[in-house]
């Protein structure tokens, strides 16, 4: 069912509410997501995107009930990724020749996903598409936020800023307004969503933050492609949010992420806890069981911690899968600013730290000492020890 955003535009997409993992198995969605279109009727009808794939029959219906979907003058593409292109094909075979408006890369991406030779429309920054009764649509290039294809779409006279995959969460909401939606969980989920999608590229977003505001747009709300909008103080906001974030940001708490196998380790780690609270009380510290906790959500608590210590026993000269997974999620979302050392067990001839130690300097963090291990399990010596290097870590950061 269509809702209104304002005046003559309108909120096409849909609401799952059964998602619990997107892109391919490779991120949670707790709560569900909304894949948002958007519908635009002045003197010209324009869509902004479509909805994923296995929706696309509904998506058809339901807009064909809003709009005659001969009369559709332009679509425009913000970003080709399947869950806001999965219905084009479809779509266009009913309009073969409606132009479509992207980035130059967005042709090259759509050529690739769909291998149609569309009626392309290539776009810069700067350029508009005027739609009647005194407004246009102007369009901002946005590469790398989060893809090179990617652009906003900015919508003179409403001033709403149609912005794709940034100022979006993963969460599933007919609602409409992030300003409706429980506060909790809509900023866990906001940045959640920035930490995981969002993060590797905080240089062009700060590049497009500041560009945004040379452009003296007045943007009084931001329509993403998932989650809820965002309209009145709630804008700044969210724009506030996305400043911080792209600008190595941390709060004061240091996140524990270990593996084990008998048990030792998990015993290092909740020792070092307790030597961080006795030396810093107002320290959050959350431990985490690489292998137990969903890792979107481990990596959202790295990217809000000052430090990380990273734990696994020494197993065949390495440390654990799940420890070296979670290193590599590391690499690819390039947190910046972050101190770490690494800890565990062992039994044998103790490899596993000094590798973890040489991999979290390659992938950027910040090392500040090598760490502590313990020959066999932890006995109340080296419990000791532990807390004693809780408490040394935390001076050092």
């Amino acid at each position: 069912m269509a809702r209104l955003i304002k005046n003559n535009v309108h909120w096409v997409g849909k609401v799952d509410w059964e998602l619990r993992m997107f892109h391919g198995d490779e991120l949670s969605t707790h709560y569900g997501t909304n894949y948002n279109a958007y519908l635009i009727r002045e003197e010209k009808t324009v869509l902004i995107d479509t909805v994923w794939s296995p929706f696309t029959e509904e998506f058809l219906r339901e807009l064909s009930q809003t709009v005659d979907i001969q009369k559709i003058d332009a679509i425009v593409v913000n970003h080709a990724e399947i869950d806001h292109t999965g219905a084009l094909k479809d779509l266009i075979a009913l309009i073969p020749h409606v132009p479509v408006y992207c980035t130059h890369n967005g042709v090259k991406s759509l050529k690739g996903h769909f291998h149609q030779d569309w009626n392309f429309k290539p776009v810069r920054t700067g350029d508009t598409l005027d739609i009647g009764h005194g407004k246009k649509l102007m369009f901002i290039e946005a590469a790398m936020l989060h893809w090179p294809d990617t652009m906003f779409t900015y919508l003179t006279g409403d001033n709403i800023l149609f912005s794709t995959d940034a100022f979006g969460q993963h969460l599933a909401t007919d609602l409409v307004w992030a300003d409706l939606v429980d506060p909790w969980i809509l900023w866990e989920e906001d940045m959640k969503y920035y930490a995981n999608i969002i993060a590797p590229w905080g240089k062009s977003v700060d590049a497009k933050l500041k560009e945004l505001k040379t452009l003296s747009l007045p943007i009084d709300m931001i329509c993403p492609s998932h989650g809820a909008c965002w309209r009145g103080a709630d804008v700044p906001k969210a724009m506030e949010k996305y400043t911080a974030w792209a600008n190595m940001y941390q709060e004061n708490r240091v996140a524990i992420v270990y593996d084990t196998i008998w048990g030792g380790t998990r015993v290092m780690a909740e020792e070092i806890a307790k030597g961080i609270r006795l030396a810093d009380p107002k320290v959050v510290v959350n431990v985490m069981n690489l292998a137990k906790s969903d890792k979107n959500d481990v990596a959202t608590e790295v990217f809000r911690s000052k430090a990380v210590l990273v734990g696994s026993p020494s197993h065949n000269k390495c440390a654990l899968s799940s420890v070296g997974a979670f290193l590599e999620e590391m690499r690819g979302l390039s947190f910046k600013g972050k101190k770490s050392a690494a800890f565990g067990c062992y039994g044998w001839s103790g490899e596993a730290q000094k590798r973890l130690n040489d991999t979290l300097r390659d992938i950027g963090f910040e090392v500040v000492d090598e760490g502590i291990k313990n020959l066999w399990e932890p006995d109340a010596g080296a419990i000791e020890r532990c807390i004693e290097y809780g408490k040394q870590f935390i001076g050092k950061i």
